[in-house]
């Protein structure tokens, strides 16, 4: 899977390059995009918890495809930053959080608790996988590694809300436990990269 969505990353990278480009050109500045797409996620969390969930998952789908046109507008306009990575980091926690609110709170009015808890623990997880990476970096240490980053959590919860009636309650428990397997993988790889700095003395 980390091959494929590596492949359709570089893909929407590709894609989205014209329109970045044509954005910048017309005064648009990356930090009202990574706004905006907070805020298209808030709306999908609406969506979502009123029972739509097929038009929220494809909703979803479409808005965080877009998530790499902040940045894209940012390096074509010069204007690439640390605060804006930052902001775009921070807001797209919030987002994942959101929906993931969203959820609980259709699961809550339809008197599903186990979808519930179900949500709750994925969001959990799914916050831990996105910790553990600043926490490594925050030491100087890389940490991109690990079976579930954001594009898949998103396109997995995005097709679980399309496939609601058969699949969601099942989706969200395998997200519960692959999203803390790769928090796992995380914290196993920078326990190695510390052992191999003591080695090196």
């Amino acid at each position: 899977m980390a091959v494929w969505m590596k492949s359709v990353k570089v893909g929407v990278r590709g894609l989205v390059q014209p329109l970045a480009a044509g954005l910048a050109r017309a005064g648009v500045r990356a930090n009202w995009l990574t706004y905006a797409g907070f805020l298209l996620n808030v709306a999908v969390a609406a969506i979502v918890a009123d029972g739509w969930l097929a038009i929220g998952g494809v909703l979803f789908l479409l808005v965080n495809a877009l998530d790499f046109l902040d940045g894209a507008v940012a390096r074509a306009s010069g204007t690439a930053g640390a605060y804006g990575a930052f902001l775009d980091s921070v807001l797209d926690r919030y987002s994942e959080a959101v929906v993931f609110i969203g959820l609980m709170v259709w699961f809550m009015r339809t008197d599903d608790a186990v979808a519930m808890v179900a949500a709750a623990l994925a969001m959990a997880g799914s916050f831990m996988v996105s910790y553990c990476r600043a926490r490594a970096e925050g030491l100087g240490l890389d940490c991109e590694v690990g079976l579930l980053q954001r594009p898949e959590r998103i396109v997995i919860l995005g097709v679980g809300m399309i496939l609601h009636e058969y699949a969601l309650v099942l989706v969200l428990i395998g997200l519960t436990v692959l999203t803390n397997f790769t928090a796992a993988q995380r914290m196993r790889h920078v326990g190695k990269l510390f052992e191999e700095r003591r080695a090196r003395g």
